[in-house]
C-alpha cells in the first residue's frame, strides 16, 4: 500500500513539474511589462491591399511605415533593412538582427498604415541563425505589443504553431509538425475570416482553427523569438 501511494505521489510531482515547465515556456511565470498604446490606424475596407518589399528603404534603417516593439523580456528588437542577393524581390529585405538570447523575448515589426479584421496575410522569410530559436511569424489583429494572434514557423523545432497572446502571455491553440529548413526562403500565409483562422506553409494548408479571443480589427506585423536572426520579404496584406 505504501509503495502504491509512493508511486502515485511521484507521478503527481512529475505532472506538477511538467505543468510548471510548460507554463514557464509559454509565459505563465514570466514578468510582463505594460505595452504602450498603438497609434490609431484606419480600418481598411475589403479589397484594399498593401505590399512591402522594402526596396525603396535605405539600408541600415527601420523601414518606413513601420515601428518596432517587443513582447516579453530582454533587449528591444532591432529591425533593419539589408541588401540580400537571394531576396525574392531584389535587392532588399527587412531583418531582425539582435541576438539577445532571452527565451521569452518576441521582437515585433508593426505596420502603421491600417487595421484589418478579415484578411489574407503573407510573407516570405529566411531563418538565418539562432542558438535558442530560428523563428519567423505573422502577427494579426494586434491591439498592442501584448495582445495579438501569431502564427510562426521554427527551424530549430521543425513545427508550425498558432498562438494567442493575451496580456503578454502566449498560449498555443493549434499547430502542425513539419520540416522548416534554415537559410532557405519559405512562405507563411494566414487567412482570417471571422473566428476562423487558416494557416498555410509554402502554399499548403497546415492549420485550421476556430478562436474567439480577438474579434475586432487590429494591426499586422512580423515577429521573431529570442536570438533568431530572420530575413523577411514581400510582406502583403489584403482586407477581405
Amino acid at each position: 500500500m505504501r509503495k502504491t501511494i509512493g508511486i502515485l505521489a511521484a507521478f503527481v510531482v512529475v505532472l506538477g513539474l511538467s505543468w510548471l515547465l510548460l507554463q514557464r515556456k509559454d509565459g505563465g511565470r514570466q514578468r510582463v511589462s505594460a505595452a504602450p498604446p498603438e497609434k490609431p490606424a484606419p480600418l481598411q475596407p475589403a479589397g484594399v491591399a498593401f505590399t512591402y518589399n522594402f526596396d525603396s528603404d535605405g539600408a541600415g534603417s527601420l523601414p518606413a511605415k513601420f515601428h518596432s516593439a517587443r513582447t516579453g523580456e530582454g533587449r528591444e528588437s532591432q529591425w533593419v533593412v539589408l541588401a540580400d542577393p537571394s531576396a525574392p524581390s531584389k535587392p532588399n529585405v527587412v531583418a531582425q538582427t539582435s541576438t539577445d538570447s532571452t527565451d521569452y523575448r518576441f521582437p515585433l515589426l508593426i505596420a502603421d498604415e491600417g487595421t484589418f479584421r478579415d484578411l489574407e496575410l503573407t510573407v516570405k522569410f529566411k531563418a538565418v541563425s539562432g542558438e535558442v530559436d530560428q523563428a519567423a511569424g505573422l502577427v494579426f489583429r494586434l491591439k498592442d505589443a501584448n495582445n495579438y494572434y501569431i502564427v510562426r514557423a521554427n527551424a530549430r523545432e521543425d513545427n508550425y504553431r498558432l498562438y494567442r497572446v493575451v496580456a503578454g502571455r502566449r498560449r498555443v491553440f493549434a499547430g502542425a509538425n513539419l520540416e522548416v529548413t534554415s537559410r532557405q526562403w519559405h512562405e507563411l500565409r494566414v487567412d482570417g475570416i471571422g473566428n476562423k483562422i487558416i494557416c498555410y506553409y509554402d502554399g499548403v494548408k497546415k492549420i485550421e482553427a476556430i478562436d474567439e479571443t480577438f474579434k475586432d480589427a487590429g494591426k499586422v506585423g512580423l515577429w521573431t523569438k529570442a536570438d533568431s536572426v530572420t530575413y523577411f520579404d514581400d510582406f502583403r496584406v489584403i482586407a477581405k
